[in-house]
Formats: C-alpha cells, sequence, structure tokens
C-alpha cells in the first residue's frame, strides 16, 4: 500500500489523479444506476452532455473518463464528496483502495486516528516480547490454513485435512509459549501497517484475550471493552463519545481478533430466531457483549475473528462465515525445527546433537504427536537436550548448562549425577541395566517428569543444591532434581489443582507465594500476562508455561496429597477423547489430567512420588502413594472391563493404559474385547502406537482391529506393525486409494500372526486388487481376506479382470462387486468361473448382474441369481449342471420356473434352490411343488409368497430321497389351484410332514383335502391351522380318525392361536387321539362328537365353554369297548360344590366309568366296559371337608375302589370324620392322598389308617405329625409303596426336625418303597448321609424328591452314587439345594446308567459353567427323558445342554428359564426343536436373548407343530419386536402368566 496521505486539499485531487487507471476500470463494472447516480453529482452545464443513457460501452467508458478528469480538476470539497460517494456505492473495490479513498475522503476523524494510531506501539510491544525467542521469523505465506464446512448436525464430523492439504513451515519460539494464532493475527496487522497485509492501517485492530476477559465480572459497554481493557484513552469524555459514534457509523472499519475461546469460561450464544439489534452503549455481560459481536447485533458490517482449539467450534456453528484450521506440523517441518532449536543452543556439537534429538523424536511415537503443536515441540526438545546432554557427559551435563549460561545461552534441561552402570527398579528391588532415553520417554508423564527436571536443573540460584552425588544414572538424576525443590514443587502443584477445579489458568501475584514466584520464573515455568482489572489498570498475572505443564503438576498434586481425597480423585477420573459433541462440558484445559494420572500410577514414577509426598507435612510416604497408585489402577481395571465403552473411549482407555505401562491392565483391554472397533474418527499414528501396547499384550491369542470410515494418514500404516499379535485385520472405507493399497501390500508381511484379512469397499479398482495379490504370497498365515469392489465401473471386462485374479487369491473369502454395470455375459462368465475354480463356492448375483455381484468362497456353496429372463434360466442351469451349488434365483416369471423344472433333472449335484423372491401368485407355488414328481432327489419343499422376512427354497439329496416334506403358506387358493395340488401330491413321493397352514382353505378348501387324505402318502403330520375353520371344519377334521385308519390324532383349537394338525402313524391299529379347546362348542356338536368317540381312545376338551348339563348329556352318550376309553373337560365353572355334584351325576348316568378326577377345573374321566368305579379323586378343587357328605352314599356302592385323592384341599375335622368314616368300608382301597396343609387330620385318621390293611400308598404332604402318628406310619412302612412327606412338620412342644430324622432311620422298613416324597424336611448333610445308607435297600425305588434340603454338592457327589442301586428309577427330583459341580460330575457317571429317567428337576442349585458341560454327557444318554427343569442354575453357558436334548427323542417340557442365557442358547434349541417331534413346552423367562434369538425360534416353531408353549417374558426383547413376533407365532408368551 502506498504511505499514507494527509487529507488536504492537495492529496484529495492527487491521490485521484493517482489511482485514475485503477479506479476507470472499476467504475466501468458497476451498473448504470450508479453510474447515473455519481454524474448527478456533477453541476447541470458540466454533466449535462452525458447524463443522458450510453449506446455503447465504449460510450459508456468516455462518460466516466469525463466525469473523473472533472473531479480531478475540481475543488477539494467536490472531489471528497465524489470519492466518499463512491465508495459507499460501488461494488468491488479493493480493500487497501477503499481505505486509502475514504482516509483521504476525510471520513475518519482526527479522534479515531490517533486512536488507531496508539494501538500499533502496543501491538508492536507485544509482538517484540513474543517473538523475542523465535527460532526462524513467522511469514504469513508459510502460515497454511485449511478451510473447512460448518457442520449443523450433532456431531462434528473429522474433518481435519490430509497431509496433501498441508502448507509449509511455521517457526516457532524457543522461550515465549504464547498462541501461533496470536502470533499469526499480530503478524497479520504488522503487515497491514507496512501496507502489505489484508487489513488497511486506517483500521482499528483490536486484540483481545479470552482469558483475560473471565476477570471481568460487571457489565461493559462497547465503550469500557475498548478504553478500559483494551487501551485506555488520555483523553476525556467527549473523545471517547466521538470515537464510538464514529466507530457505530462506520463499523467496517474495526477488526476484532478475540483469542483463545476455549479458555473462556462463559459460553457464546446462538441466536435462533430474527436478531434483535443491541444499543452499543448499554452495558452488557461480557458473554453478551462478545456474542452481540458474533451475532451481528452490535456493530454489524464489523470483521471479528475468533481463534480457539478445534473442539470448541461447536459453540461458532451457525454464526461464522468462515472455518479454518491451522495445520500442525509434518515429520519434516518438526526435524527442521529440531535442527535450528539445537543450532541456536550454542553447543559445540550442536548439529551432531540435533540430529540425535530428531531421531529420537521421530521415533518416539507420543513425541511426534506432541509435536505437531509447536509449542509442544519446543517442550519436547528441551526435554531431549536435558537427556541427551546427561547421555553424552556421563553426568557433567549440569556444568555443559553452566558454561553456556555464562555464555549468555539460556539452556533449560540438565541434571546431576554422573553415570553409572545400574538403576535399582524400584518395582523389584533388582539392579537392571541403566534406562536409555528412549526407555525413559517411553509415555508423556515420563516425558513431562523429565521437563521438570530440566527446567528446574536450568535454576540459576542453585542455593546450595550444587552438592549432586555421583555414579547416578539420568534416571535417578532426575528423582534427585525434584526431591531438591519438594517445598517449590508441592505448593506450585497445589496451585495447579486449585487452578484445575476453578477453571483457572491465569494467576495474580497474591495466588502464590513471592519465593515461589520469583523460583517459577526464574526457571521457565512460568510466563508473565498482562492483565488490566475492571478499572483498566495494568497488574501482574502469571500462567504456566502451557496447559499441559498446569494439568501435570495438577496430576502431581493428585498423586502427592492427602488433601485430594479419593472421591476427588473418582470424579476427575474419566476418559476424556477429543472428539468432543455439543453436549460434551467445556473446559479451558486439554483434558489430560487422567493421562497423566495414569501414568504416574505406574511403579516406575513410584519413587519419584514419595519424594515429593514427604513434602506435605510428612503425611505422604511410601504406603500412601503405593495407595493411591492402586486405586487408580482399580478405576482402571472397572473400565478395562466395561462393556458399554464407546470406540473413541476404547481408544482413549488404550492410551490411559499405555501410560500406565501395566500388562495386566492391558490384557484386561483385550479381555473382554476380542475385536477392537474403530468408527468414522480420524485415527493419528499415535493412536497405533496405544493400540499396539494393548494388541501385544494378548501374546499368542491374538486380537482384532476393525477400522470402519476411519481418517488414516499413510503414516499410521508405518506404525500399524507395532501390534504384533493381529489375527484379524479389517479396513472399511472409501477414502484408501492406490496409495494406500500400495503402503499396505509393503506392511503386510509384517504381520505374522495374521489369520484373516479384509478390505470393504476399500478397492477402488481392479488396480487396488491386482497391487494387493502380489503381497498375499509373502502371508501364508492369512487364512481370510474379504474385498469390496462395490459401486465402480467394472463392466464385464473389467470382472474378466477380476476373475483372472482369483486364482492368485487363494485365501480369498468374499469380494463385492455390485453395482458394476455386469451384464448377462459378464453372469454367464461367473457361473463358468463357479464351475472351474474349486476356490470360488458362492455367488449372489440381482437383476442380471446390474446390481447386486457377490462373490463368497466358503464351504457353503451356493449361487444366486434374480431377475431372469425364461432364456437366461435355461443357459445358466446349463452351465451350472455340473456346479455342487445351491443356486438362488429371484423374481422369476412362470415361464422361466417352467424351463427350470425341464433342467432340474440334469442339475445332479445341486442341494438348495432358493426362489425367495420368485414367487408371485399361486400358480408359481403349484409349478414350483411338481419338482417333488420331477426329481427323485427332492426332500423338502418350502414355498411362501415374497416378502422380506420370509424364505422359499427347495433341499436336494445326493441320491433317491426316502422321504419329503412340503410347506406351502399364506396363499390365497381357488378350486383349480387346489385341484391341481393335489394332484402333484397324489403323484409324488411319500411325504413326512405336510404344512397347509395359514392358506385361507376355509372349510370347504379344508374339507376337499381331508376327502383326499386316505390318497396321500403322509408319515408324520398335516397341518391346516389358521385358515379360518368353524365348528363344521373342526368336525370334518376329527371325522378322520373315523375315517382314516393311519390318522392317530387330531388337534383342533379356535382360540387366538388357531391350530388345526392331523397326526399319523404306520400302523392301522393304534390309539387315536382328539383335542378341542377354546371353539365355542354347542350341544349339537356334542352329540356329533359322541359318534366319533367309539373310534377313540382319548377326547380332550379345554375350555370350549361348555355347560354343565351339557357336559353331564354327553357323559349319558358315551359308551366304552374293551379297549377303555378317557374324556376330559377343561372349565372354569367346575370347581368346589359343583365339582362334586357334576362327579356324582356323571356317576349315577355313566355305569362305565372306571375312574373320575377333578384335578383344579378339569373333569377326567376314563370308562371302560364292564367295570366298576376304582379311583376317585378330587384335587385341588376348592373342596372342604364339610362338602363331602354327597360322596359317602356313592363310595358306599363302590367296594372295588382302590384309589382315593383328597390332596389340597382344606378337610379339617368334618373331613377327617368322613375319611374315618369311609375307610373301614374300603377293603380294597391300596392309594390314599390327602396331601394339605393341615394341622389335626394326620392324628384324627390315624387308628383308621392301620386298620386300612391295603393301604400301600400314602400321601400326607404338608401334614403336621406329632409322635404318635410317626409310630402309625413306622408300622405301617413293611407294606408301603409309595410314601409322600413332602413339606411335613413336627408338632409344635415335640421332637420336632430332629422327629423327622428319626422318621428317616425308621425308613429302613421302606423295603418295598417305589415312590417317596421327602421335599422341604430341610435334612441338610446329616440326614443326608442317613438317607444314603438306605438308598441300597431301595432297589424298586421309582421316584424320589429331595428338593429344599440344604444338600451340599459333597453330599450330592456321595447321593448321586448311592443311587446307582436304583436301576428302575424314573423321577429324581433335587431342586432349591446347593449342588454344583461335583455333583454334576458324578451325574455324567452314574445317570447313564439310569435308563428308566424321565424326570429331572435340579433348578435353582450353582451348577455352573462346569456342571452344565458335565450335564450334557449325561442327558446324552438318557434317551427316555421326557422333562428335564434347570431354571435359575447359575449360569448362562447352556449350549452343550440345549445340544444335548437331540438325543431325547421323547423330550416334551424344557426349562432354562432365569439363567441369563443369550442368543447362542436359544439358536442352538432352534436347531433342536424340530428333532424333538413331542416337545409342547420350553421355558426360557428371565434370560437375555434378543430378538435374534427369539427369531429363531419362531423359525423353527414351523416344524414343531405340537410345541404349544415358548415362554419368553423378561428377556430383550422390545414390546414392538415381541408384537411383530406374535404376528408370526402366537405360541409365544412374553407376557408374566
Amino acid at each position: 500500500m502506498d504511505e499514507e496521505l494527509d487529507s488536504d486539499d492537495k492529496s484529495v485531487n492527487s491521490v485521484l489523479a493517482q489511482e485514475f487507471t485503477e479506479l476507470l476500470a472499476i467504475l466501468s463494472r458497476q451498473s448504470k444506476e450508479v453510474i447515473m447516480k455519481l454524474f448527478q453529482m456533477m453541476p447541470g452545464d458540466a454533466g449535462w452532455n452525458i447524463i443522458q443513457p450510453a449506446s455503447s460501452s465504449a460510450e459508456l467508458t468516455k462518460h466516466i473518463k469525463t466525469m473523473l478528469e472533472y473531479f480531478m480538476l475540481a475543488n477539494a470539497a467536490d472531489c471528497r464528496k465524489f470519492l466518499e460517494a463512491m465508495c459507499m456505492l460501488c461494488e468491488d473495490i479493493p480493500m487497501h483502495l477503499e481505505s486509502k479513498l475514504m482516509s483521504v475522503a476525510g471520513c475518519a476523524n482526527d479522534h479515531w486516528e490517533q486512536y488507531v494510531a496508539a494501538v500499533v506501539p502496543l501491538l508492536l510491544k507485544r509482538w517484540e516480547r513474543l517473538s523475542e525467542h523465535l527460532v526462524g521469523k513467522v511469514l504469513l505465506e508459510n502460515v497454511w490454513v485449511s478451510p473447512r464446512t460448518v457442520n449443523k448436525g450433532r456431531d462434528r464430523p473429522d474433518q481435519t485435512p490430509g497431509p496433501g492439504d498441508r502448507g509449509s513451515r511455521t517457526p516457532e519460539p524457543d522461550g515465549d509459549y504464547g498462541s501461533l494464532e496470536t502470533r499469526v493475527t499480530l503478524e497479520t496487522f504488522l503487515q497491514g501497517c507496512a501496507g502489505k497485509g489484508p487489513i488497511p492501517s486506517s483500521f482499528l485492530f483490536v486484540l483481545l484475550e479470552f482469558r483475560q476477559l473471565n476477570f471481568v465480572s460487571r457489565p461493559l459497554s462497547l465503550s469500557d471493552l475498548l478504553f478500559r481493557h483494551y487501551l485506555p484513552l488520555k483523553g476525556g469524555d467527549d473523545e471517547k463519545r466521538t470515537i464510538v459514534d464514529y466507530l457505530i457509523s462506520n463499523p467496517e472499519q474495526i477488526c476484532w481478533v478475540l483469542d483463545g475461546y476455549d479458555e473462556f469460561h462463559s459460553k457464546l450464544t446462538r441466536q435462533q430466531v430474527q436478531k434483535e439489534v443491541l444499543d452499543p452503549k448499554k452495558p452488557l455481560p461480557v458473554a453478551d457483549l462478545i456474542s452481540g459481536l458474533l451475532n451481528r447485533q452490535l456493530l454489524p458490517g464489523c470483521t471479528v475473528v475468533v481463534t480457539c482449539r478445534a473442539r470448541d467450534v461447536t459453540d461458532l456453528e451457525g454464526v461464522s462465515d468462515k472455518v479454518g484450521q491451522l495445520l500442525g506440523w509434518d515429520c519434516n517441518e518438526i526435524k527442521e525445527y529440531v535442527h535450528n532449536f539445537f543450532a541456536a543452543k550454542g553447543h559445540g556439537t550442536g548439529r551432531a546433537l540435533g540430529r540425535q534429538a530428531a531421531d529420537l523424536l521421530l521415533s518416539t511415537q507420543h513425541l511426534l504427536a506432541m509435536s505437531s503443536l509447536p509449542a509442544l515441540c519446543n517442550i519436547c526438545c528441551i526435554c531431549l537436550e536435558y537427556l541427551l546432554l546427561e547421555e553424552r557427559d556421563g553426568g557433567r551435563g549440569s556444568m555443559t548448562r553452566k558454561k553456556a549460561r555464562e555464555k549468555g545461552v539460556q539452556m533449560p534441561g540438565g541434571g546431576r549425577g554422573g553415570g553409572g552402570d545400574k538403576v535399582m527398579d524400584v518395582t523389584n528391588g533388582e539392579a537392571q541395566p541403566p534406562f536409555t532415553p528412549a526407555q525413559i520417554l517411553s509415555t508423556h508423564t515420563q516425558v513431562y517428569l523429565t521437563v521438570l527436571g530440566a527446567f528446574l536443573s536450568c535454576d540459576p540460584e542453585k542455593r546450595g543444591r550444587n552438592d549432586t552425588p555421583k555414579n547416578m544414572t539420568t534416571q535417578q538424576s532426575i528423582v534427585y532434581t525434584l526431591s531438591q525443590y519438594q517445598p517449590e514443587l508441592c505448593e506450585l502443584s497445589q496451585l495447579a489443582w486449585k487452578g484445575l477445579e476453578r477453571g483457572k489458568i491465569v494467576f495474580l501475584e497474591e495466588d502464590i507465594s513471592q519465593d515461589v514466584l520469583k523460583f517459577s520464573i526464574r526457571t521457565g515455568l512460568f510466563s508473565q500476562v498482562e492483565l488490566r482489572r475492571e478499572d483498566g489498570t495494568l497488574v501482574n498475572s502469571y500462567s504456566f508455561i502451557h496447559l499441559t505443564v498446569q494439568e501435570f503438576l495438577a496430576a502431581l498434586r493428585v498423586m502427592t496429597s492427602q488433601e485430594v481425597s479419593d472421591t476427588q480423585l473418582k470424579k476427575r477420573f474419566s476418559l476424556k477423547t477429543r472428539w468432543m459433541t455439543k453436549s460434551d462440558q467445556r473446559t479451558v484445559f486439554t483434558d489430560s489430567l487422567h493421562l497423566y494420572v495414569c501414568g504416574l500410577a505406574s511403579p516406575h514414577c513410584t519413587e519419584a512420588l514419595v519424594q515429593l509426598a514427604t513434602t506435605s507435612g510428612g503425611t505422604g510416604g511410601s504406603n500412601w502413594v503405593q495407595k493411591r497408585q492402586a486405586l487408580v489402577v482399580k478405576l482402571l481395571k472397572n473400565l478395562c472391563n466395561s462393556n458399554t465403552l464407546t470406540g473413541p473411549k476404547v481408544l482413549e482407555l488404550c492410551h490411559c493404559v499405555q501410560e500406565s505401562q501395566n500388562q495386566q491392565l492391558a490384557q484386561q483391554v483385550v479381555g473382554t474385547r476380542r475385536t477392537l472397533e474403530l468408527r468414522n474418527i480420524r485415527v493419528l499414528p499415535s493412536d497405533i502406537d496405544a493400540l499396539a501396547f494393548v494388541v501385544n499384550s494378548v501374546g499368542d491369542n491374538g486380537i482384532g482391529l476393525d477400522f470402519g470410515a476411519c481418517s488414516m494418514e499413510l503414516e499410521c500404516l508405518d506404525v500399524l506393525p507395532r501390534c504384533q499379535y493381529i489375527h484379524y485385520l479389517c479396513f472399511r472405507s472409501r477414502k484408501y486409494g492406490d496409495k494406500f493399497a500400495e503402503k499396505l501390500s509393503s506392511i503386510l508381511p509384517n504381520f505374522t500372526t495374521l489369520r484373516k484379512f479384509g478390505l470393504n469397499d476399500s478397492c477402488s479398482s481392479v488396480k487396488d486388487l491386482v497391487i494387493l495379490t502380489a503381497l498375499l504370497p509373502g502371508c501364508p498365515a492369512v487364512r481370510e481376506l474379504h474385498i469390496s469392489l462395490s459401486n465402480n465401473s467394472l463392466g464385464n471386462k473389467g470382472l474378466k479382470k477380476l476373475l483372472d485374479v482369483l486364482p492368485h487369491l487363494s485365501n480369498i473369502q468374499e469380494i463385492d462387486a455390485s453395482n458394476n454395470g455386469i451384464g448377462m455375459e459378464g453372469v454367464v462368465m461367473l457361473a463358468g468361473a463357479l464351475c472351474s475354480q474349486n476356490n470360488l463356492t458362492q455367488i449372489h448375483i440381482s437383476h442380471g448382474g446390474s446390481e447386486q455381484v457377490t462373490l463368497k468362497f466358503s464351504p457353503d456353496e451356493r449361487t444366486n441369481y434374480s431377475n431372469l429372463e425364461p432364456s437366461h434360466v435355461t443357459a445358466l442351469c446349463k452351465r451350472l449342471a455340473q456346479c455342487r451349488s445351491h443356486l438362488e434365483l429371484d423374481s422369476l416369471t412362470d415361464e422361466a420356473i417352467v424351463n427350470l423344472l425341464k433342467i432340474l433333472p440334469k442339475m445332479k449335484s445341486l442341494q438348495r434352490l432358493d426362489v425367495s423372491h420368485s414367487i408371485t401368485s399361486t400358480a408359481a407355488a403349484v409349478i414350483l411343488v411338481s419338482c417333488l414328481t420331477v426329481s427323485e432327489r427332492v426332500t423338502s419343499v418350502v414355498l411362501r409368497p415374497q416378502t422380506e422376512e420370509t424364505e422359499s427354497f427347495i433341499h436336494f439329496d445326493s441320491v433317491k430321497a426316502e422321504h419329503a416334506s412340503c410347506s406351502i403358506t399364506h396363499f390365497s387358493w381357488n378350486d383349480v389351484n387346489l385341484e391341481r395340488l393335489l394332484e402333484i401330491l397324489q403323484q409324488g413321493p411319500r411325504l413326512s410332514h405336510l404344512d397347509l397352514s395359514r392358506n385361507q382353505l376355509e372349510d370347504k378348501g379344508v374339507k376337499r383335502f381331508l376327502d383326499s387324505l386316505p390318497e396321500l402318502k403322509i408319515s408324520s403330520w398335516v397341518n391346516l391351522s389358521n385358515n379360518s375353520l368353524t365348528q363344521q371344519g373342526l368336525l370334518n377334521a376329527a371325522s378322520t380318525l373315523r375315517a382314516c385308519g393311519n390318522v392317530s390324532g387330531v388337534e383342533v383349537c379356535m382360540g387366538a392361536e388357531e391350530r388345526c394338525l392331523i397326526w399319523f402313524t404306520q400302523h392301522e391299529d393304534c390309539d387315536k387321539t382328539l383335542s378341542i379347546s377354546e371353539s365355542s362348542l354347542e350341544r349339537d356338536h356334542l352329540v356329533r362328537l359322541a359318534e366319533i368317540c367309539p373310534s377313540l381312545t382319548k377326547l380332550e376338551l379345554k375350555n370350549n365353554s361348555l355347560d354343565s348339563d351339557w357336559i353331564e348329556d354327553f357323559v349319558r352318550l358315551l359308551n366304552s369297548n374293551e379297549r377303555g376309553f378317557s374324556v376330559s373337560f377343561e372349565e372354569r365353572s367346575i370347581t368346589s360344590e359343583e365339582a362334586i355334584d357334576l362327579v356324582c351325576r356323571c356317576l349315577d348316568h355313566n355305569h362305565n366309568i372306571h375312574s373320575i378326577k377333578v384335578h383344579y377345573n378339569t373333569l377326567h374321566l376314563s370308562l371302560l366296559k364292564s367295570t366298576g368305579l376304582t379311583s376317585l379323586s378330587l384335587v385341588n378343587c376348592a373342596v372342604k371337608g364339610y362338602q363331602l357328605e354327597p360322596l359317602m352314599s356313592i363310595i358306599q356302592k363302590c367296594p372295588l375302589l382302590t384309589e382315593l385323592d383328597f390332596s389340597h384341599n382344606t378337610l379339617g375335622l368334618d373331613g377327617a370324620e368322613f375319611l374315618c368314616t369311609i375307610l373301614p368300608l374300603l377293603p380294597n382301597l391300596t392309594s390314599l392322598s390327602i396331601g394339605s396343609k393341615e394341622t389335626c387330620v394326620v392324628e384324627e385318621i390315624s387308628e383308621a389308617l392301620l386298620q386300612a390293611t391295603a393301604v400301600q400308598c400314602l400321601n400326607l404332604a404338608g401334614h403336621v405329625i406329632g409322635d404318635p402318628a410317626v409310630q402309625t406310619m413306622t408300622r405301617m412302612f413293611p407294606r408301603l409303596r409309595s410314601l409322600k412327606l413332602n413339606k411335613v412338620a413336627g408338632a409344635v412342644g415335640q421332637s420336632g426336625a430332629n422327629g423327622l430324622l428319626d422318621l428317616l432311620s425308621a425308613m429302613e422298613g421302606l423295603t418295598r418303597i417305589e415312590e417317596i416324597g421327602l421335599e422341604g424336611w430341610r435334612m441338610a448333610d446329616r440326614g443326608i448321609e442317613q438317607l444314603i445308607r438306605l438308598l441300597p435297600f431301595w432297589t424298586e425305588l421309582r421316584k424320589i424328591s429331595l428338593s429344599e434340603n440344604l444338600i451340599s454338592d459333597q453330599s450330592g457327589d456321595r447321593l448321586l452314587q448311592a443311587m446307582i442301586s436304583c436301576s428302575h428309577l424314573e423321577e429324581l427330583h433335587v431342586w432349591s439345594n446347593r449342588l454344583g459341580n461335583l455333583t454334576a460330575a458324578r451325574m455324567a457317571l452314574v445317570l447313564p446308567s439310569l435308563t428308566h429317567i424321565t424326570v429331572l428337576n435340579i433348578s435353582e442349585n450353582c451348577l455352573g459353567p462346569e456342571g452344565s458341560a458335565s450335564l450334557s454327557k449325561a442327558i446324552m444318554c438318557m434317551k427316555n427323558l421326557t422333562k428335564i427343569l434347570l431354571t435359575s442354575v447359575g449360569t448362562p453357558e447352556l449350549c452343550a445342554v440345549a445340544a444335548s436334548l437331540a438325543h431325547c427323542p421323547l423330550i416334551q417340557d424344557v426349562g432354562l428359564g432365569w439363567n441369563n442365557c443369550g442368543d447362542d442358547v436359544a439358536v442352538e434349541l432352534s436347531g433342536v426343536m424340530p428333532l424333538c417331534q413331542k416337545l409342547n413346552r420350553i421355558d426360557l423367562e428371565s434370560n437375555s436373548v434378543s430378538v435374534i434369538g427369539a427369531e429363531a425360534l419362531v423359525r423353527a416353531l414351523q416344524s414343531c407343530p405340537a410345541l404349544q408353549l415358548i415362554r419368553l417374558w423378561r428377556n430383550k426383547v422390545t414390546s414392538s419386536e415381541a408384537q411383530r413376533l406374535l404376528l408370526q407365532d402366537r405360541r409365544l408368551n412374553f407376557s408374566s402368566t
């Protein structure tokens, strides 16, 4: 810029003459409206001839030239007005020219100019202070700012520029540690003063630091901000008012630079609605004042520049026009700075020392990471200088530094002590070799410890501290130096900690003692800061040389002072990451405290901490320090074992563990995370270095690294081979190109343990793939390789190149080549590759290759094609005829399906044909069913209409199939399609089962199918559920039991879960069962059923809303045959007196009733021709003793009665009297059950029991039994075969529990016992020992219940061993004891020999994983098992148990609830379910099954028609997911009932 000119009369016209040419060019680009307004400023006679519109551009230029010539010669006043108007009206005037014109035009006033001029020396002085120790000059052309987009989302994406975006170098100071942003802005201002910069010298340049604004507590006006906190004005209020008024009128002439927003305690606000202009003269809180400037509510049009750390940019989003980022240094810039640093120090061997320092810095990853920031690079250099001089001089480094100081060269660094051969390792007290500089600087914490020693060693006033012991290593020297400054460091660390707690980084003189203040300035730990008070006066203030130094000293305070409590430490100890979100709390610090605390927890720092802790009044000491270190390790351990940490948190945890240098913690990090996944973050080489420390702790166990969409410089790949034990490595990102592939190819052979390698979306071309294939022969350990080439332009030619590469990829697992414009020619090429290349085993193709193309290389051979034309099908299938593969065809037309069936017999090796997306109509499904008649190898056909959630497929065997299965569901049928289906089924092979559920067949369609049933060849079952049947359809299905000799059962339910199942047997003369539930039957329906009953063996009627009179009439119609017939009615009305009444009426109307029982609300009848009543039971049906009277007359007529059961009712004294009356009348009674919670019944009937000499089975469960009753029972023992004494109690005041044990001892008399119940006796080990002695005598034992008996694991082991003699045992109940691994291991040995076991209940014990494995071995041998209950057995690892059930073909009931089992168990069960066709109930409540496991169970249910219930209450399935699954199958139960 030209020198400034005074705005006198002469200069105005001369400036116009000087700038004539540029002004002519500017005016020629303006609009005609602007030119006409300027023309009109000339007097009428002068401008009359040119104010008319010009006819051409040449004429317009001529007019403008005439106008400029006029004003160049006009008087100064007119010329000023013209220049001012031009500046106001014209656009695109360069800033330097506009400033010059406005200046000479007299726009500014004298006070403004004086104030602008006064700012210059202020900023010059500040610049001189900052640049005092610069290694080189700050050149703006070498400072690169990377533009960044403004993000509106919740989180800021990683936009850090890559190496290609980087500029040249930025010299950095050696001494002061001010902000680089401050220096850049000051240099910008100084260049403006010289006429070279973007800011004119006439502008007011206001540089304010947020850390100083933190001290402003009162509201400020714009005037206060300028004249009190920036540059006070010597004039009075009039001058201030004049300057502010001018500023308000000319806001574009001020540039605000607000430095260090990250250090501001308040938060700037962003206006979301229309902005309200603020009064610039009204005082406002400082945050509101700054926000007003940013939101253009104050001085709209002024320039505002805000500097801050990158993470705080989120606060400024939406208000900033532009965002730029000062880039850190790269390796070359760091190396140059290090050389300059050492060259400036004046060392005689400075160059050699500089090269050594640079090599050490560039090879130490965390030093390299720190040095990308210039200020921290300077700190690293000080640290390296100190260490290298110590190492070079063998302990004379302090003398070298002393000589340097005498030469006037400030030399931070240095320590005391000579060299030594050994250093004591404080962790074990054994002598170890001295640490090298690289070892000493292995963590950030150790770097800062060394830096602290370096600064302390340059103290010019050592005050008698020169007597350094000799023969000390560098590390010992550092500790010794720290110990010499104990008081000072104690006070400094306390100041740092308090500052950190309060967010304070600037300290006043009164905040610290004078001695320590002088010491801090003297050693360079403090730098001075100018601060203006509220009244505008300057005061001395100070800050630590860098925020990280303050944080490190605060960490020292945490680890050495009892004044910092454990609670305070835990509060401060959290994983802070550099990836900030808007919800994260702002802090003025760098969030490094937790890292330094972790580093100080290392045993290598213990000695230094003990030296500093001793200073605080002797309250520290070794024990306390080690206790504090142990607390930090414990906190880290908790984080290591957490499974809720996100990728950035896990990465930060790796940094913490690396700082701690604790191998055990490293192992715990990877112990819970077999693959470390990082997503959508920028990964730095230092991050890879931290990962390497953790990964290398696993040894041969191996670990995986998965990088998804992470920005990553090539330097990261240089560091990656430090991860020595990688088994799995994957990159998923399109950011990686050819250079990345080339770099990867050079390092991948270094991973000798790599087994699986993936490049998903990381290869943008076949070229990348070719590059990588060259490296794979050098990686013999890689067994899995995944590559993505999707969304490129390969075409058929590119595909051919890809297929040519395949033979070189012996370890490839998958290639994704989707969306590459591959046509039918390419599809045929793929088919050929599948046949010719052994390692290519699976291909997925959609839309003829134009969309999905996926090649998989695995044992599961499969080919998938979709959207194929009929001619394509023929060509492809001929090409694939010799392929042993799964063929999946999607979206085929009916004609294409016909063509497929023609070629099908020739495809001899085909195993699976997937047509999930090919069935668009019922007719198409029928055509596909005909494959049963086309190919003898078909084993199963599963067809459903095309949806996203269903599969349709055909399975083939390698040879002729013995049986096939067919499932055709969810279709809509007309007569033609149904007839064609039945024709195919009649011609086809024998089917194991046929599923026609959910087909809208209704009564008519079902009737047509049932009429054809005798012609069909079906072995197991037909499913006709969910076909909208009425009661007529129900009766039609029931009639098959009479019409078809091989139909063994029919089950119909018309409730919420509509069900209709028909079961078959291979034998004509078989038992036949009919089950009808929730079907709202009427009287006439019962009459129809009575006609069918002679063909039945069993009839079950459940919740059919039957009236008791209808039941009575139905029983009257029943006749029995010699084989017998049973019927049951379950209705809620059958209870109490109604139950007794119904029993009496049934017995009155049908004399063929052999046994009658009411259990809860179900009436069971058993009919046998020409026999009398032998069994009468009323169980748990709310009967009271006095209500039994009506039964008296019936019992008197039944002398053949052998069984009487009144359990779980309330008998009382009335019931006892009733029993005493009838027992003598029943000479053939062999079984009596009165189990209930009663206190007096047993005592009352004792004598009657003795007289009932035929009784062999006795159930007295729940009763109170006194000593007399015990004596009575003891006399009965020799004749008893069954004795149930579950939860009995001794009478109050008698021998109680001991009496029960006496009773147990007397059971030696139970020589004929077959069933015994001792549940709830709490007999513990003493009682079990007695029982063990009895078991060898109970050789006929069938059932035993020992639940709730406090049986220990050791006693359980011996108990199971004793049961070997009970070879007829069928049921074992030992739930709710203390059994564990020993008992389970014994079960694995004993239970296989007990071949008759049908029921096993070991719930509520603590088997654990080991016990579960043992039990699974036992179950595999239990072929007769029908029920197993393993509720709450102390382990979720029940996969082996679930798998073992496949060996139990008779299993019906499985209970695995309350075990925290996951999807693995559910998936295992889903595989077992189709093998266990009698399974009707599975209990999985209160586990950790997610929708994945639940969906697996739903799929398996399709093959399990007999299974009625799967309980899934209290699992990890949301209510919406549960509703969706219930729509698929209502046999799932997600409720608590």
